[in-house]
């Protein structure tokens, strides 16, 4: 059984236009030790997923129609709100994308990592290592002392003493790095990671990237890094799933999936990633947009930008084949077969 297993997973979203259908059957298995790098362009419901590991999907306007969450075992969309909270920041952690809403403004930084501590010590005694009778006073300095070393283990110099900082004398970097500290000091079985490098700088980025590699390594931990960036999930990541519009199109090995591009799509993403050898005016793009969600195409979502289209696109979802061992593609006509 795998640490995190989403199956089937159907998500609609009520607007003033409609309902959109956001995540269309997102089929995804995580185990302890692997990262999972989730990738495709904005508006695909990489974002959406991730949240809804952590049922942080606002029920209504969003509904859950079919399918499942299950983490070791237990079906997250069947828990109430009191159990889930159990789970947040001690056993599943999130790294949220946007450091500036993210971080309450009129908190010290200190004070908010203090609180996660104590939640997740809360959840675990072995979080701050203290005995169950110890005082209030006792708990609060060890989860000081803990949030002081998670954030020096994240890069921030002299971590001691800007604890006391408030969010806004912090870079928008160093911000990031706090809200990876946060995610981390609960020491997570899971941790979900929403484009947790963007506001940093290149040599920051590796810095975070090692740290998430070297947890994986040391103590087993799955992750969900959702990124734009193909470059950091062939740097770091064991797995990858291409999403377009609502689904998983492609998943696999690294390996596998970027050297042996199946779908249409995923070829598409890697066509335009830009090298020292493209010259200018030579950058292939992929021409058209995502659909519109709230009238989704019935069969295939990919299907209109697609060159290889098959007139069964239209009609149905694709069949999945597997072109190597744990290699998916859901894709009617997949590269390799004739068009």
């Amino acid at each position: 059984m795998a640490l995190l297993e989403i199956d089937d997973l159907h998500l609609f979203m009520r607007s003033f236009e409609g309902e959109a259908h956001v995540l269309n059957g997102v089929d995804l298995a995580i185990d302890r030790g692997e990262i999972w790098g989730v990738v495709g362009e904005t508006g695909c419901g990489k974002s959406l997923t991730g949240l809804s590991v952590s049922r942080l999907v606002a029920t209504p306007p969003a509904r859950y129609a079919r399918g499942a969450v299950r983490f070791d075992g237990t079906d997250l969309l069947r828990l109430d709100e009191a159990a889930m909270r159990r789970l947040r920041g001690r056993r599943i952690g999130m790294i949220f994308q946007d450091p500036t809403t993210n971080l309450n403004p009129v908190f010290r930084i200190g004070e908010q990592m203090v609180d996660v501590a104590l939640h997740a010590d809360g959840a675990d005694a072995s979080v701050l290592g203290l005995p169950s009778g110890a005082s209030r006073r006792a708990r609060k300095a060890a989860a000081r002392d803990l949030a002081i070393r998670m954030l020096d283990r994240v890069g921030i110099p002299d971590a001691a003493g800007r604890i006391d900082d408030y969010p806004h004398q912090f870079s928008g970097g160093m911000r990031q790095r706090v809200l990876i500290a946060m995610a981390l000091i609960g020491r997570p079985d899971l941790l979900v990671a929403d484009e947790p490098t963007t506001a940093l700088d290149v040599s920051v980025q590796a810095q975070i990237l090692r740290l998430i590699h070297d947890l994986v390594r040391q103590d087993g931990l799955g992750v969900m890094l959702i990124t734009h960036n193909l470059g950091v999930v062939a740097q770091i990541c064991s797995h990858v799933a291409v999403m377009y519009a609502g689904s998983i199109v492609e998943r696999g090995p690294v390996r596998a999936v970027l050297k042996n591009p199946t779908h249409p799509y995923t070829r598409a993403l890697i066509a335009a990633i830009p090298s020292a050898a493209t010259a200018r005016g030579t950058l292939k793009g992929l021409a058209g947009s995502v659909p519109n969600l709230i009238h989704a195409p019935q069969g295939c979502r990919f299907a209109n930008r697609c060159d290889r289209a098959l007139p069964a696109c239209r009609e149905g979802r694709p069949a999945t084949v597997e072109p190597s061992p744990g290699h998916r593609v859901a894709c009617n006509n997949p590269a390799g077969e004739a068009a």
